[in-house]
């Protein structure tokens, strides 16, 4: 490409990014200038293929983008806007109509891991000239159309998100760990469970390794979240849980003797929290999953099972086990379901007691404490009617404390009954379809009475060491988890709305992002939607953050944003919400506040079409396209099924026969190329391939004839979504041509 029609593009400073961002671009056939005083990086941008400008003027000339590379809106005005910037003078003005703004990231996403994304803003006209060389730069583009400012607010959102995940990492690791389950465990689990998130993932092995320091990490992460509380303060808008994360960072990084600057993390938030983390996570581990093959290699064949509960998972699981070939008897207080659970094929009991009798396993799926209270001892209860040696497995979210008492009550029946403790995650669809996470706790002579059904309906079953209750001490920290994650990305969306911002595009870029969340990811279009079917109540994190604040205060330990989300949910219960979907949270801000998270899916625009598409060339290639082919030798065949592709050209001859004689006579007449129109589209693919066959042995033997002349096949045509393609070129390939 000629030099002299390329844009130019110039870099106001360089660092690593600003290098990833020239290369970029000069990959894409851009000239690419930079000045910097000083940079050891320099070097390697010249020998890519830039150019080191001595000073800003020579830096400016004739330039059709600048980038600049700073953190300071001061420095923007120093270097570009004021009678000495960069800027004075050149053509097109310095206006604020012709800047765009930048935030540059890398993607964490499966899909975009490591690559390069840009989040611009500016004037829809601003950003549409930006486009091409913004999509240059980036694997990944997303702009805001409007003011100035989206890239810096959408930073804002996501910092928002960090700060929240990283203190409730900690919250939930602490209480962990209090409750006697191991770290490491802890994290293999949630880390493939709802209660993950990028920040939990990635940030909680290096703390439990103790390879972060507190002034190395913390400071930075004070410094982000400050900036965007007193932006949040300057709008008069609340953020709860940022508030009490930031608290919870000032805290730590206060804590102890202030020369202590090179405190591990893990260390400042035992002092913090009064928690021995270290000690727990360098305790002897074990394979929670390796457990459960044991457990279920060794199970005991199961024929009578009895299953109180028939909502929305516990129809699924119950029925599931029906196809399994389980003989199952169920009782829920909702008569219908029993109906429904009658036409799946299972049998139906008209009270605890009667669903109890003569059954090996009695499992139990009810919401709450209260109701497996009454279940079990209530009136027709449960646990007088189970026969000697029966195993009770409670799969409900309840407190690690009640597991532990229901435990002893049953032993003090006399009547040898076991208990396990299995609390699931994963929904009402991986109910139904066996493929629940089940964090199962008790001893080994119940887990092995019962691990047949344990199987039977998880797609993962993890054995948890400790006894009973372990199990819902691993529920109870996912919960805490996942129940936060909802909350706060309610709060970062109402945040982002009331920024300005395009919530739909904002979700998207978040989820690529560090900010991201499982919960994030599957309720936010919940909140974009404005729909809030119940898929999981909001009531439900009423209940099992109230469970995460009672072992909190039990164990005295300070969980702060747990206990924060818990009041967000509650609030949304007290205006009406509970039966409502626990997306609905986000309701709360909007109430206080008069936002909407809705994201109403705009009607497409043609500018905004035409800018979708891939970015053109930044010189046209035409020319260079022409001085190629009147350097090349060889003649070029187009093989054309039908008309349409004829129509498209001019200057070239369209030969409609094809036998030996005239294809000499083309050759002889030595055109850069000819079209020869087969009229091949309407037929089928072993004649289509049939005819491409004889048409490739003439055009071989024609042009043997005339001295050997070198040609080019392309197969052009409308046959190739019919079918013929993979034919026709076989057969191209197999000719000598």
């Amino acid at each position: 490409m000629a030099s002299g029609s390329q844009k130019i593009v110039s870099f106001l400073g360089l660092d690593e990014v600003g290098l990833e961002l020239a290369a970029s671009l000069l990959r894409s056939g851009y000239d690419v200038r930079a000045f910097e005083t000083f940079s050891p990086l320099m070097d390697e941008f010249c020998k890519l293929g830039g150019k080191r400008c001595g000073n800003t003027t020579e830096m400016s000339k004739g330039l059709s983008a600048l980038v600049i590379l700073t953190c300071h809106s001061d420095h923007i005005n120093e270097k570009i806007l004021e009678q000495k910037g960069i800027l004075k003078g050149h053509a097109g003005g310095h206006h604020t109509d012709s800047i765009v703004d930048m935030f540059v990231s890398r993607a964490v996403s499966d899909d975009l891991n490591g690559k390069v994304m840009i989040i611009s803003s500016g004037s829809s006209e601003t950003t549409h000239r930006a486009q091409p060389i913004l999509s240059a730069m980036c694997e990944k583009l997303y702009i805001f159309e409007g003011e100035l400012g989206g890239g810096s607010k959408t930073k804002m959102v996501i910092e928002l998100l960090e700060g929240a995940h990283f203190v409730a990492s900690i919250e939930a690791i602490s209480l962990g760990a209090q409750a006697g389950i191991h770290p490491w465990i802890l994290y293999d689990i949630i880390s493939n469970a709802a209660g993950n998130s990028w920040v939990f993932k990635n940030y909680l092995p290096q703390l439990l390794r103790g390879n972060q320091t507190k002034h190395h990490f913390l400071n930075a992460l004070i410094q982000n979240v400050g900036t965007v509380l007193d932006m949040s303060k300057s709008l008069v808008f609340p953020l709860p849980l940022l508030t009490v994360a930031y608290q919870q960072l000032i805290a730590g990084s206060l804590h102890g003797r202030k020369d202590d600057e090179d405190a591990t993390l893990l260390k400042v938030w035992e002092n913090v929290l009064g928690v021995n983390i270290t000690d727990a996570a360098n305790s002897k581990s074990y394979n929670p999953e390796e457990l459960a093959h044991q457990i279920s290699a060794k199970s005991e064949n199961v024929k009578r099972i009895g299953f109180i509960g028939l909502g929305a998972m516990g129809f699924g699981m119950a029925t599931h086990l029906l196809k399994s070939d389980f003989s199952v008897t169920g009782y829920d207080v909702y008569k219908p379901t029993l109906s429904r659970f009658a036409d799946a094929g299972g049998l139906i009991g008209s009270s605890p007691a009667e669903v109890s009798q003569d059954v090996d396993v009695l499992v139990i799926m009810v919401t709450n404490e209260a109701q497996a209270e009454s279940v079990l001892y209530g009136d027709s209860g449960a646990v007088p009617a189970l026969p000697s040696g029966a195993s009770l497995i409670l799969m409900s979210t309840v407190s690690p404390a009640f597991v532990k008492q229901l435990e002893r009550r049953l032993q003090n029946e006399g009547k040898n009954l076991k208990l396990v403790d299995a609390p699931v995650s994963g929904g009402v669809k991986r109910a139904s379809e066996g493929t629940l996470t089940i964090m199962a706790s008790g001893t080994d002579e119940a887990l092995k009475h019962s691990g047949s059904i344990l199987s039977v309906l998880s797609e993962k079953l993890y054995i948890i060491n400790g006894g009973c209750g372990s199990g819902s001490a691993v529920k109870m920290v996912n919960q805490l988890l996942a129940g936060v994650h909802i909350a706060s990305a309610a709060e970062a969306m109402a945040f982002g709305a009331r920024l300005g911002l395009n919530t739909r595009l904002l979700f998207d870029v978040i989820r690529n992002s560090r900010g991201t969340s499982w919960m994030f990811e599957n309720r936010t279009p919940h909140m974009l939607e404005n729909d809030y079917t119940p898929l999981s109540a909001l009531n439900i994190f009423v209940k099992d953050l109230g469970i995460v604040s009672h072992e909190c205060s039990s164990r005295q330990i300070p969980l702060h944003i747990a206990n924060v989300a818990h009041q967000l949910f509650l609030a949304g219960s007290a205006a009406g919400w509970g039966r409502l979907d626990d997306a609905a949270v986000v309701k709360v801000y909007e109430m206080l506040t008069g936002i909407k998270v809705e994201g109403k899916i705009p009607v497409l625009s043609k500018e905004s079409i035409l800018q979708s598409l891939p970015s053109e060339w930044p010189v046209d290639p035409i020319d260079d396209i022409h001085k190629l082919i009147e350097k090349s030798s060889k003649i070029l065949v187009v093989l054309d099924d039908d008309p349409t592709g004829t129509q498209t050209v001019h200057d070239i001859e369209v030969l409609t026969e094809w036998n030996v004689e005239a294809l000499i006579q083309q050759f002889k007449n030595r055109p850069k190329c000819f079209f020869i129109l087969t009229n091949s589209r309407s037929l089928s693919s072993e004649k289509a391939s049939k005819l491409v066959a004889d048409i490739c042995t003439n055009l071989y033997t024609a042009s043997q004839s005339v001295n050997s002349t070198d040609y080019t096949i392309v197969l052009r045509g409308d046959s190739t979504l019919r079918g013929h393609f993979p034919e026709a070129r076989t057969k191209n390939l197999s000719c000598k041509c």
